[in-house]
């Protein structure tokens, strides 16, 4: 019969690998925990009256910058939007490389998929 290979140091490191795996489990939950979170904001929160499209702005180095853009109607846009046209939501995904909304897809109604 053959026998399982064993020493200390892989003793060691099979237990540090189960750590890690329930850290990482553990990671996986607060995700979960923190999308289910974001999604309850975000069904509480009025939808915005009428623009077509928004940027959302953050700052970075005391400066606004632009984050994303949203659909009008997107309620994970954040409080502090510009309203947009289309064409400056079509410039700003496509020539700016501003990163479109994962949740309401501004690019699939603009016709800019990537």
């Amino acid at each position: 019969m053959h026998e399982e290979l064993s020493s200390p140091e892989l003793e060691k490191l099979r237990f540090l690998q189960r750590v890690q795996l329930r850290q990482l489990e553990q990671t996986e939950r607060w995700i979960g925990a923190e999308l289910s979170r974001l999604r309850e904001v975000a069904a509480r929160r009025p939808l915005p009256d009428g623009p077509g499209f928004v940027l959302s702005y953050l700052r970075r180095g005391g400066r606004s910058a632009a984050d994303a853009v949203h659909v009008g109607d997107c309620r994970l846009a954040g409080k502090h939007v510009k309203t947009v046209t289309e064409d400056q939501a079509r410039r700003a995904l496509a020539v700016d490389g501003i990163p479109a909304c994962e949740f309401c897809r501004p690019d699939a109604d603009l016709g800019i998929l990537e």
